[in-house]
C-alpha cells in the first residue's frame, strides 16, 4: 500500500480504496492567479490556501512562469428573441515573426539551389 491510499470503503460492490493527493503549492499559486491580478493579492491568497509563509510563497511564485497578457473585451449581444447574452472576445496575439523584409528573410533562411 502506498501513503495517500486512504481508508477503506465498504460499498455493495466490496471495498473500495480511494487515493489522497493533498494539493501542492504550485496548484494554489496558480488559482490565487485566476483569483487577482496583483502579485501581493496571490502570495496572499496561496498562503491562506496552504497554510504556510507569505515567503515561501514569494519565492516559489518568483520561480514560475509570468503569467501571459491576453486582451479581453466583454460585448453584449441580442438574439433573435430578444435575449442578451454576454460574449467575451479575447485577442491572442499571433506567433508568427513579424518583419519588414520578409522576403528577404526567407531567402536568406531557404538558400537557392
Amino acid at each position: 500500500m502506498t501513503k495517500n491510499t486512504g481508508p477503506a470503503w465498504n460499498t455493495k460492490y466490496g471495498p473500495r480504496r480511494v487515493r489522497h493527493d493533498p494539493p501542492t503549492l504550485a496548484e494554489a499559486i496558480v488559482a490565487a492567479r485566476d483569483i487577482a491580478d496583483e502579485r501581493e493579492a496571490q502570495v496572499e491568497i496561496a498562503a491562506s490556501l496552504m497554510g504556510v509563509s507569505r515567503e515561501q510563497v514569494a519565492t516559489e511564485l518568483a520561480k514560475l512562469a509570468p503569467q501571459p497578457k491576453v486582451a479581453s473585451t466583454l460585448a453584449f449581444t441580442t438574439t433573435r428573441t430578444g435575449i442578451q447574452r454576454a460574449v467575451v472576445v479575447e485577442r491572442k496575439p499571433s506567433r508568427r515573426i513579424a518583419s519588414a523584409d520578409r522576403p528577404a528573410l526567407l531567402r536568406a533562411l531557404n538558400p537557392p539551389r
